[in-house]
């Protein structure tokens, strides 16, 4: 590139997730490759985690907020366009839902010339387990619009993309499937050693350790984990079930666990430690009911970690049924508790398993192969506008 590309990036909110992780890695590794980066967000929900925003060319926007507010909406679209009027970006590359409707329609309405190059990721979607039928389809309707002003859409797994497309969002030749890249260093390196790792989260030395990492939300349906561990537990009296994150259903969840396990659940809230965490673990499980690609599963599979998920959005392809862990079927504990009891019970295997996990996420998810995807992808975006 002669000239360094303005890239403005949007993302509703740096909670502790795979869509931050991903945009504030991006924004430190995209300078060295020529471009130069602002970061936009909103703030993060009270009950959430959150990483810090970065020290430079970072732009809080309040009113920039995952719920639906028509008034905070039009002050964010006003924000945003008064941005882009001064910033100028070549590109507007957004993430997550609210930001990607509201920082593409201030792209439109800061009437730049030339328009800057539109790219939206979808990470997942709401489009399935998280609204009611009336909100789901004004969302799609909107989607769509969207889609036909977007210069590209990624989709971080191909079964995502498969969804949205039967959605009638974008047309085919729009979409890049690009896997989420992640700077798993620590991990791949080996987690820390597994008494020390128990020992700083309060958990005993020995006996199996299954855990779940991840939002405490409706549709992660820590409900239908608890409903495992305890069939597990019955055949397991040594086992411990640890829930690693926080969120609005924690007081809830923290009953039922002691109605159904008592004091052989744990929950340790979020644990920025990665390496301390997994390898306080032995397995970890994931029972949402809807997904794009799990982090929680790929930080796993580094850490060397066999996992038993369910199988939706991309965790297929993440956990290679019988090879690097096992799925299972969407809100079914009685799978669940099978397929991590067979684990428990075959520990040659679970290790098999897990060294082929970290393998697998070696090669398909490392942050300087989605450095090289994307920086690709802006080229050749703008090499087509050009010419």
């Amino acid at each position: 590139m002669s000239e360094p590309t303005r890239l403005l990036r949007v993302i509703t909110r740096l909670n502790i997730g795979g869509p931050a992780r991903q945009a504030l890695m991006l924004h430190r590794a995209l300078p060295e490759l020529g471009y130069t980066c602002q970061l936009v967000s909103g703030a993060p929900q009270r009950e959430e985690g959150a990483f810090p925003p970065p020290a430079e060319r970072y732009r809080l926007i309040e009113p920039l907020r995952r719920e639906t507010d028509f008034v905070a909406d039009a002050k964010a679209i006003r924000q945003l366009t008064a941005l882009m009027r001064r910033w100028e970006p070549d590109i507007v590359h957004t993430h997550t839902t609210t930001a990607g409707g509201l920082g593409r329609i201030a792209a439109r309405r800061a009437r730049l010339g030339p328009a800057p190059i539109l790219v939206h990721t979808f990470h997942g979607h709401v489009l399935s387990g998280y609204l009611s039928a009336p909100q789901t389809k004004s969302l799609v309707l909107a989607e769509r619009w969207l889609a036909k002003r977007t210069d590209a859409l990624i989709s971080v797994s191909e079964q995502v993309r498969d969804e949205l497309l039967a959605l009638g969002i974008g047309r085919p030749e729009q979409w890049r499937v690009v896997p989420l890249g992640l700077e798993l260093g620590d991990l791949l390196a080996g987690p820390a050693a597994a008494a020390a790792s128990r020992a700083a989260l309060g958990l005993p030395e020995t006996g199996p350790v299954i855990g779940i990492v991840g939002r405490l939300v409706a549709i992660k349906d820590h409900e239908t984990f608890l409903a495992m561990a305890a069939r597990v537990a019955a055949d397991h009296p040594d086992a411990l079930f640890v829930v690693a994150g926080d969120g609005d259903l924690r007081g809830r969840l923290v009953a039922r666990a002691r109605e159904l396990l008592g004091d052989r659940a744990r929950f340790v809230g979020w644990v920025t430690d990665l390496p301390v965490l997994y390898g306080a673990l032995d397995i970890a499980v994931l029972t949402s009911r809807n997904e794009g690609t799990p982090v929680a599963l790929i930080e796993a599979g580094a850490a060397g970690l066999p996992s038993v998920a369910t199988r939706v959005g991309g965790v297929p392809e993440v956990v290679h049924d019988g090879e690097t862990g096992y799925v299972v079927p969407p809100g079914d504990p009685a799978a669940l508790a099978a397929r991590v009891g067979s684990l428990i019970d075959r520990p040659e295997a679970a290790a098999a398993m897990g060294r082929a996990g970290r393998e697998w996420v070696r090669s398909r998810f490392s942050a300087r192969r989605l450095v090289g995807d994307l920086d690709a992808l802006y080229r050749e975006l703008k090499a087509r506008r050009e010419h």
